[in-house]
């Protein structure tokens, strides 16, 4: 039978363009000479014969045929649902190839795209078919898919597979995958358990929703129960090894290595497994060794690849580590866990554009909970590169979904800070503070503002000092410019001789660029002047990061130049 589905596909793939031509020319005339009925009847015979999908196309295009000719109501009828059911059968065959695991041509999602647009044309006209409900979503669920429409179909297969246990288990456990809400998650693979009680598959999928939501132990007591009824499984393993890394259980995570190795001897898994357990404790040089050998044994393991890559990143070996990187989206195309570490390896090199790009195509491909991370992380990338005004939309997206979120509240704060808009500024740091009232850069960015700003109706000396006091505090008076901002908060308030003594152990602490600046701030302090920021709006370039090279950049504004009397920018977002 697959031999069969095999050759009806390729021949079905490679002949369409044959059989449309030839239809098209040899069909036309008797189609002149036949009744809708006889059309009809031709369809039916051909359907209790049919083997192949070509033969199935043909009963799908007597069926159009007989109902574009006069068919009596019954006779209608009938037809409408004959088509419908071939279409559906047609798009079941061809899925069954795409979904089999049978090797195929390199255009399959062409071949997904005639799938379904037999499946959802069937559908259509009888919408009862759970099997070919849960093929729709399945063929969605893949890469490229409309993950909306697969969770659709999965909840229609839900409704209509209740007679089907095994099905509806299978429903349950595809939209537990899917659902990005980590409770929904949890309640369909519940589900699928309670259906599928021999499976194990949905014990390991329901132990990786509870690690997402941070309950370790219940992800650790299904893991143990799937692999009682699959104890060889190291897909199974190496979620129990993620598991007990969460739980800093790391001896016992070794043990489960162990037992990788004798499954799978001379092989790169254990060696991998045991290598990101080092990586974690911050054991990279250890780490680097056992992954260098994994990488000997399987060279083309993008898991590998991309662990290696991480260590070389925390040895500050960043050539090599954009090598490995690389290399494994080379043979992960698209892959989300891959772009995102090679977007942090870019933003680590100052590469924001670049790692800017990679963030935008795993944005693109994603949806969901995951749109939160990627939002702050491109605010935070966008901030880098001093594109306040993309950065702020990106801030405000996560402040939409999760409005306590501190590190968009400062994110935002931040950039707003450094587009001169200091009373929005303010607001949000305010907002940070309800939130984490000892965030020390909160509280140093805010006393900042609130001491330097030129409008008079923003300022507040006295509890800007009481802010800067505390972050220097929390930071045990060991940084720089949390002491440069105690030395503002002091100025605003006329006390100039203890802020030129706290400016001066600023400078002290202070290194390279930052230092220089600090020494302005002194001098300005000397001169009898308090700091105050300019209140002025940089100009932003308006189009993508990525498109700069093709414009001229517009100059920075007199906030960016350290000019005498004011904080640099680099210091106000800190």
């Amino acid at each position: 039978m697959t031999v069969l589905l095999v050759w009806g596909f390729v021949g079905f793939a490679n002949g369409v363009a044959a059989l449309e031509k030839s239809v098209a020319e040899t069909e036309a005339k008797k189609a002149e000479e036949t009744t809708g009925r006889e059309d009809l009847d031709r369809a039916v015979e051909l359907k209790l014969s049919a083997r192949t999908l070509n033969d199935l196309g043909e009963v799908i295009r007597l069926c159009e045929q007989a109902l574009s000719k006069k068919l009596d109501k019954e006779d209608e009828e009938f037809a409408k649902q004959l088509l419908a059911a071939t279409r559906i059968q047609r798009g079941m065959m061809i899925a069954q190839v795409i979904l089999g695991g049978i090797p195929i041509d390199r255009n399959w999602p062409a071949f997904r795209a005639l799938a379904l647009e037999d499946l959802e044309k069937g559908l259509a006209v009888d919408p009862t078919q759970a099997e070919a409900w849960f093929t729709v979503a399945k063929l969605h669920a893949l890469p490229g898919g409309d993950e909306r429409k697969a969770i659709e179909a999965c909840g229609r297969a839900i409704e209509l597979g209740a007679n089907n246990p095994r099905l509806l288990g299978d429903a349950y456990m595809l939209r537990g995958q899917l659902t990005q809400g980590k409770e929904e998650s949890i309640a369909d693979l519940t589900k699928a358990i309670e259906l599928l009680p021999d499976d194990p598959e949905p014990l390991r999928l329901r132990a990786q929703s509870y690690l997402k939501a941070n309950k370790p132990e219940e992800a650790l007591a299904d893991l143990n129960k799937a692999l009682e009824k699959e104890p060889d499984s190291i897909a199974t393993l190496e979620s129990k090894i993620d598991t007990l890394i969460e739980l800093k259980r790391y001896d016992e995570a070794l043990q489960v290595c162990d037992q990788i190795e004798k499954l799978s001897p001379n092989t790169a898994e254990a060696l991998f497994n045991r290598a990101r357990i080092l990586a974690v404790q911050k054991e990279y040089e250890k780490a680097l060794e056992l992954l260098n050998q994994a990488a000997k044994l399987d060279p083309k393991n993008p898991a590998v690849l991309m662990i290696r890559a991480a260590v070389y990143q925390e040895l500050k070996k960043t050539d090599e580590a954009l090598k490995d990187i690389n290399e494994a989206i080379k043979l992960r195309p698209g892959n989300p866990a891959l772009l995102r570490l090679r977007a942090a390896i870019l933003a680590g090199s100052g590469k924001f554009s670049e790692a800017i790009a990679d963030l935008e195509q795993v944005r693109k491909a994603q949806s969901g909970e995951d749109e939160v991370t990627l939002a702050l992380q491109l605010g935070l990338l966008y901030s880098a590169q001093k594109f306040y005004g993309k950065a702020i939309e990106q801030f405000t997206k996560v402040l939409e979904a999760d409005p306590k979120n501190v590190a968009a509240l400062r994110g935002r704060a931040d950039a707003l800070l450094s587009m001169g808009r200091h009373a929005e500024a303010i607001k949000d740091y305010e907002k940070a503070l309800e939130v984490d009232p000892n965030d020390s850069g909160v509280l140093n960015n805010l006393a900042w503002v609130l001491a330097t700003s030129p409008d008079d109706k923003l300022r507040d000396g006295k509890r800007a000092l009481e802010l800067a006091k505390k972050a220097c505090e929390l930071t045990q008076y060991k940084e720089a410019h949390i002491l440069s901002t105690l030395a503002a908060a002091y100025a605003e308030l006329g006390d100039l001789k203890t802020a030129i003594e706290w400016s001066q152990k600023a400078v002290e602490l202070g290194e390279g660029e930052e230092k220089e600046a600090l020494m302005k701030e002194l001098e300005t302090y000397k001169s009898g002047k308090p700091m105050r920021e300019l209140l002025q709006e940089p100009p932003e370039p308006v189009s993508p990061p990525a498109e700069q090279d093709k414009k001229e950049e517009k100059p920075e504004s007199d906030k960016d130049q350290k000019q005498e009397g004011q904080k640099p920018s680099e210091q106000s977002s800190n």
